[in-house]
């Protein structure tokens, strides 16, 4: 390890996963505020757990009742190391009992907002909540605790939860029954923050100034006189891990830029443009929009579309990488909820969800070892170090876009008309959007080719046109999505212009669902 790796990880909070859905909200909460962590299974060996050396351990939440038979348990040297822990929700209930205290299943469940009344004073509520205050929570638990174990106090109380905030200030053990890493808990984040720089003594050395000189030492050391290529995408992740690698290697980096052609109006050209001229980065752009649009005709399953796509995308990058003599080795943009999701903590789905990314290993027919500049990230992490080397504001500030593209933006089959007509539809709105400065108050919109036809009437004629669907969301973290209310002023103007210089849209709709927590969406 570096000495500057060592300052940058000298302090560090584990995590340990129950299985919540929104276990990765509290590491980006830690990472915020300028401490390192890592996620880990709650199975994992007590021998790692003690060797890595955490200044403090937090219990994710999870779906089990600690009621039943063979409950997720909390491992014996989480407790035995002597460093602060804080339980959240599942977390919470496994510690108390597995510490003496007692849990039941009560008929009053609370899920959704809530509010806690602070009763006693904690190092852990510290300059955040007062003694006396009501405040605002986001809950998720059937079970609750009904006894604490000795030593412990309860220091706040909700409808439904007699202890929802707990503490044994000597044993510096902290529990709370709601999330306080959602959104939905307004001062959860400095309740985490107590915890890791108060409780636990953590800095704040977790810098992405810091993570930028620290990982292209990495790589310089990891690649020496070696040749790396990257396929570059254009979008956040491959840009900035081409960008860092290019700055730490030079002229020892080549991109390869696979045009499928499913990107949106204008993508194409400005990643050329980007890599090229303004980093002066060597880059191959191979069109191999026939390809990929021929393979596709037909096809009407979005799983088939996706793998297609993926398949064909090894098949050219390892054909134009061939054209450059070979390489030793492969960039990949891998972020580190790749890494945690491709391995299941909980027995859950995540594994079969992210088999898309290559993480941990490549196909055999390539002979590569991987360069992952970004695998210790997350994703506004990513944003924050692309800004950190200069990369243009349109790139690292974008809307999140899959890898297919516009190819699950049509469902059933794709044609070049239809690509062509929902990138004209795709152009305007995301032009209105900028227009109304709300582009940054958004967290992904895009348009959507309808698989209907529908009748109309246009001037002194009829019409028989496809229809298209308008979406836009507001998330901080992706895994939960509520729609963005535009105002009908707005919807009016996008929709006619939309129907106006569009030929071939007579429908416009605006998609009002939102995205639940759990929602797994191809996107």
């Amino acid at each position: 390890m570096s000495e500057l790796e060592a300052v940058l990880h000298e302090d560090r909070i584990l995590i340990l996963d129950f299985g919540s859905q929104v276990t990765q909200l509290i590491a980006r909460r830690v990472r915020e505020s300028g401490v390192y962590c890592e996620i880990w299974p709650f199975s994992t060996a007590p021998e790692r757990i003690a060797g890595f050396g955490a200044r403090g351990i937090i219990l994710s939440g999870g779906p089990a009742s600690v009621l039943d038979q063979g409950a997720p348990r909390i491992p014996d040297a989480v407790f035995a190391q002597g460093v602060p822990v804080l339980g959240i929700c599942y977390g919470q209930q496994a510690m108390c009992a597995q510490l003496g205290g007692a849990v039941e299943t009560h008929e009053h469940r609370e899920f959704g907002r809530a509010h806690v009344d602070v009763l006693e004073d904690s190092a852990l509520l510290r300059g955040v909540w007062q003694r006396g205050a009501r405040e605002q929570v986001w809950m998720s638990h059937g079970d609750r605790v009904t006894r604490l174990p000795t030593g412990f106090k309860a220091v706040a109380v909700s409808e439904g939860a007699p202890f929802a905030i707990i503490a044994d200030e000597g044993r510096r053990l902290y529990g709370v029954q709601f999330h306080p890493e959602v959104v939905h808990t307004p001062h959860g984040a400095a309740l985490l923050r107590n915890f890791t720089h108060d409780v636990a003594g953590c800095g704040g050395s977790w810098t992405m100034a810091g993570f930028k000189q620290m990982e292209i030492e990495r790589i310089r050391a990891q690649v020496g006189t070696g040749r790396v290529i990257c396929g570059l995408s254009g979008g956040v992740d491959s840009s900035v891990a081409a960008v860092l690698i290019h700055e730490a290697i030079g002229d020892q980096l080549t991109c390869i830029f696979v045009d499928h052609g499913m990107m949106r109006a204008g993508e194409a050209e400005e990643v050329v443009r980007t890599f090229r001229n303004r980093f002066n980065i060597h880059l191959v752009h191979r069109d191999a929009s026939d390809l990929f649009i021929g393979a596709l005709e037909g096809v009407t399953d979005p799983e088939i579309k996706r793998k297609t796509i993926g398949r064909l995308f090894v098949e050219v990058f390892d054909e134009e990488a061939s054209k450059l003599g070979g390489a030793d080795f492969l960039a990949q943009g891998t972020l580190y909820p790749d890494v945690i999701e491709s391995v299941s903590h909980t027995g859950g789905p995540s594994v079969t969800i992210k088999s898309h990314h290559n993480v941990g290993g490549l196909p055999e027919t390539m002979r590569m070892k991987l360069v992952e500049p970004l695998r210790e990230l997350f994703k506004d992490e990513v944003r924050v170090l692309g800004r950190e080397l200069g990369i243009p504001e349109a790139i690292v500030g974008r809307h999140p876009f899959p890898g297919p593209g516009l190819a699950i933006r049509i469902p059933g089959d794709i044609t070049r008309e239809k690509l062509d007509l929902l990138r004209k539809v795709d152009t305007i709105y995301l032009e209105e959007i900028r227009t109304a400065g709300l582009y940054d108050a958004i967290w992904q919109a895009f348009a959507v080719l309808l698989p209907v036809r529908t009748v109309g009437v246009m001037g002194d004629g009829r019409t028989y046109d496809q229809a298209c669907a308008l979406r836009a969301v507001t998330s901080t973290d992706g895994m939960t999505a509520e729609v963005y209310p535009f105002d009908m002023g707005f919807l009016n103007r996008v929709a006619g212009r939309i129907v106006n210089e569009v030929r071939g849209i007579n429908r416009v709709t605006y998609d009002i669902t939102s995205k639940p927590p759990g929602t797994i969406e191809w996107e």
